[in-house]
């Protein structure tokens, strides 16, 4: 059993792997309408709870449909239907899945509840977004670079905005993928300091330059 929480604590080899499978089976689904079966049922016989405190078009939407066409079948869950945290723990409820569904899928507001739903779940658990990470939208941002520029190793890429939680995915697939990563905005959105890694033996650096317009040379 592998969780999937985030980029930083994924093997560099298991990130080329989720990339190049998703890969396979894009190609594979070229010809198919969009709610056909995949070639393989990956997920047949398989019962996947979609956990959904915040809202969600995207997310939700490339899950469900995803895990249908592979064969699986989806169950949705908000957390006031739940009572995820409130009228029982979260490890509770991650006992009582364990006995009903093969998967579970995340969105939740804080990493402590993703991490103590993994900690007690005996089935995958990935995250669907936490406040802290966003590990699923940089995998998939990476994936399409690479189909349309080659690999993003040694690249450069430009953040522009908010040092958010998709921030930190990025960041932390900088240091994986081994790529330059810039932000610019203003400081009152700048990224934890944390995440600022520019020492040269560091795997992709992470820097701040606060002019847009000196960022973006190169990228």
């Amino acid at each position: 059993m592998n969780h999937f929480l985030d980029i930083i604590s994924t093997t560099i080899e298991d990130l080329h792997s989720i990339i190049k499978s998703a890969n396979e089976m894009k190609k594979a689904r070229a010809e198919k309408h969009l709610g056909a079966p995949d070639s393989i049922q990956y997920l047949s016989d398989r019962i996947i709870a979609l956990i959904f405190e915040k809202p969600s078009t995207r997310t939700r939407i490339s899950f469900d449909v995803g895990i249908r066409q592979m064969g699986g079948k989806t169950m949705l869950l908000s957390g006031p239907e739940m009572q995820l945290g409130q009228g029982e723990t979260i490890a509770d409820t991650a006992k009582v899945l364990n006995k009903y569904v093969d998967l579970i899928i995340a969105r939740t507001f804080e990493e402590e509840n993703l991490l103590e739903m993994a900690e007690h779940a005996t089935v995958p658990v990935i995250n669907g977004l936490t406040n802290e990470s966003h590990p699923c939208q940089i995998m998939a941002d990476i994936m399409t670079f690479e189909e349309q520029r080659g690999p993003i190793v040694g690249k450069k890429v430009v953040w522009c905005g908010d040092g958010n939680n998709v921030f930190t995915s990025f960041a932390h697939a900088a240091r994986k993928f081994n790529f330059d990563l810039i932000f610019t905005g203003p400081e009152a959105l700048e990224p934890q300091k944390s995440l600022i890694r520019t020492e040269p033996q560091e795997r992709g650096s992470i820097s701040i330059e606060r002019d847009p317009y000196k960022a973006i040379v190169g990228a």
